[in-house]
């Protein structure tokens, strides 16, 4: 995938970046640049700048200091964070509990991107949330259903790492009057919480994030694509949401029949 930066709106810019499975099949991964309402920048997520890319970035804050805040959002995305500090010296770092316990080499702050006490501290640009019902860190490695969500008021997008996915489909299939497809990521049923309520926690957290941020009209998603309300000709972000849960609702009854 080619490395390249999207300017989503105004003050907010979804960098795409190269993630290889295996060393071989590239399902890309990505970061955010936001330009905070103090004139100031952060990123979302950690992702290795190089090059033109990196020459962007630059040339859009106006030098390295001016990015004072990095926030890491999945607790499995954790190869770029070196690289990040590395690049960011003075900036404040942020990341889950697992992005602490997995580098505790780096320089982290004490608030996790999880808790309620970092979403506090940057409540005057975003709004957070962590989906209910599920195992935040999996203890399988290879499941990487949940996230923090982030919406960027300002500019009505919503940055996140797999929990949910915008695909634009191969042209092929537009021949069928399939374009693109949003939904949650396919792991859902290994991270529902064994126990009783767990599939209704979720799928109150679902329709609880589609009303509180129905105004949404951009969602960057990480190893996708980005969906840019200028272009979006289908559903609201809001109903793409719902649907998501549509799609789902077996999984979490099923859910429901085993543990209540």
């Amino acid at each position: 995938m080619r490395e390249h930066i999207i300017e989503v709106a105004d003050g907010f810019w979804n960098i795409r970046g190269s993630f290889k499975v295996a060393g071989l099949i590239d399902i890309g991964t990505h970061a955010s640049l936001v330009r905070r309402s103090d004139g100031r920048f952060l990123l979302l997520d950690s992702y290795t700048l190089k090059d033109g890319v990196a020459r962007e970035v630059d040339e859009l804050t106006g030098g390295k200091e001016n990015v004072v805040a990095v926030l890491n959002l999945h607790p499995f995305h954790t190869i770029h964070v070196r690289a990040i500090h590395e690049r960011y010296p003075d900036a404040k770092h942020y990341g889950t509990a697992r992005h602490l316990s997995r580098h505790p080499e780096l320089t982290w702050q004490p608030e996790r991107t999880e808790d309620a006490a970092l979403h506090d501290l940057f409540a005057d640009d975003f709004e957070f949330s962590v989906p209910d019902g599920v195992d935040f860190i999996s203890a399988n490695e290879h499941v990487h259903f949940s996230s923090v969500l982030v919406m960027h008021r300002l500019t009505k997008t919503i940055h996140v790492d797999d929990t949910i996915m915008y695909i634009r489909l191969p042209q092929v299939l537009n021949l069928l009057g399939l374009t693109e497809s949003t939904s949650f990521h396919p792991t859902l049923a290994k991270v529902l919480q064994k126990r009783e309520g767990a599939a209704r926690d979720f799928r109150q957290w679902a329709r609880a994030l589609a009303d509180r941020w129905a105004d949404a009209e951009n969602l960057c998603a990480a190893h996708t694509s980005t969906l840019l309300g200028t272009k979006n000709s289908g559903d609201t972000i809001r109903d793409r949401i719902l649907g998501c849960l549509d799609k789902v609702e077996s999984k979490l009854a099923a859910h429901e029949r085993a543990h209540g």
